[in-house]
């Protein structure tokens, strides 16, 4: 066998690809959000797939309702450039190209098409917006809070040995650390843990006389939902705020509940965790008003050691 005969029938060798079974590009770009990858493919690229790319751009709301073949006929390519473009992109085909540019450009509509001048950048104009935004967001939670929820979860926290707070996320990782800040400050053992490994050791440590306290705006965070079945499976009582018909409302044994409406504004920061962090302080106030004078004696002691700490006499605030 000649040697050009060896190289014709190497067992490697490509074969024409004629459908999505075509194998991956060899320059994958491997994109998890498609729509800068898009963007930045000039140099990544052949120049067919190129084509795809700079339709697609130009007709991100369509390309969902396409087939295959509609796409490579408006591209003037083939189906296998497609397919093999959608691969370059790090897809497996055209069918989960599809998807995943659908939900990037379902989550990126507001980010994508707001015009930058829609609103002013005038300080008092600002202010007055997330003032505003902040107001409506505590009035719909005072209408939304059950109040003998709360009575229940002051019961679990003057009943218990500590509460574990918890959080994944800016806001509710936020509003978690705040609790478990304000109820040490009430001679309650308190910690808080924002780390999903951790959480879930954590959780396994907890028993009957235990407290997690779980904060969650969607509800669906996986890591709080799995450490609030296993904490519950050793018996520690679970506490939530979260939103309702979720699987963190549904599992936890006290949940106080709000839905709170997000404003379309993306420079806007989201007012719902000044809504958690007023359920929080309401929920520590009544938990203090329990147990005044051990409460009364962890503040004198906060506030004398920070007085011999900074030297300064004068009025601050008495709860911190």
């Amino acid at each position: 066998m000649s040697n050009q005969e060896k190289i014709t029938h190497m067992p490697n060798q490509p074969r024409p690809v004629s459908d999505e079974n075509a194998p991956p590009h060899k320059g994958r770009i491997g994109a998890v959000d498609l729509i800068p990858a898009l963007h930045n493919s000039q140099t990544k690229l052949a120049v067919q797939e190129q084509k795809v790319a700079d339709y697609v751009k130009d007709h991100l709301n369509e390309i969902s309702s396409m087939t295959i073949g509609d796409l490579a006929e408006r591209c003037s390519v083939s189906k296998p450039t497609v397919v093999r473009f959608c691969r370059s992109l790090g897809c497996e085909g055209f069918r989960d190209f599809k998807l995943r540019l659908a939900q990037n450009v379902a989550v990126s509509a507001q980010y994508l098409y707001r015009n930058a001048g829609d609103e002013s950048s005038d300080a008092n104009s600002a202010i007055d917006q997330v003032l505003g935004a902040l107001f409506a967001t505590l009035d719909v939670m005072r209408g939304q809070i059950d109040t003998e929820r709360l009575e229940e979860a002051r019961d679990a926290c003057l009943d218990r040995r500590q509460i574990l707070f918890t959080g994944i996320g800016g806001g509710s990782s936020l509003v978690a650390q705040e609790a478990s800040n304000r109820f040490f400050r009430l001679g309650i053992p308190s910690f808080f843990v924002n780390d999903s490994y951790v959480l879930q050791m954590r959780a396994a440590a907890l028993g009957p006389e235990d407290v997690l306290f779980l904060v969650s705006a969607s509800g669906e965070a996986d890591a709080i939902v799995s450490a609030a079945e296993v904490a519950n499976g050793y018996g520690a009582t679970t506490i939530s705020i979260t939103k309702p018909n979720t699987r963190l409302s549904d599992i936890s044994k006290i949940a106080l509940l709000t839905e709170l409406p997000e404003d379309s504004d993306i420079y806007k920061p989201t007012a719902s965790r000044y809504a958690h962090l007023a359920i929080v302080d309401a929920l520590a106030m009544t938990v203090a008003q329990e147990m005044t004078d051990e409460t009364k004696e962890n503040l004198r002691r906060i506030r004398a050691s920070l007085t011999a700490y900074h030297g300064r006499t004068g009025p601050q605030p008495l709860g911190d």
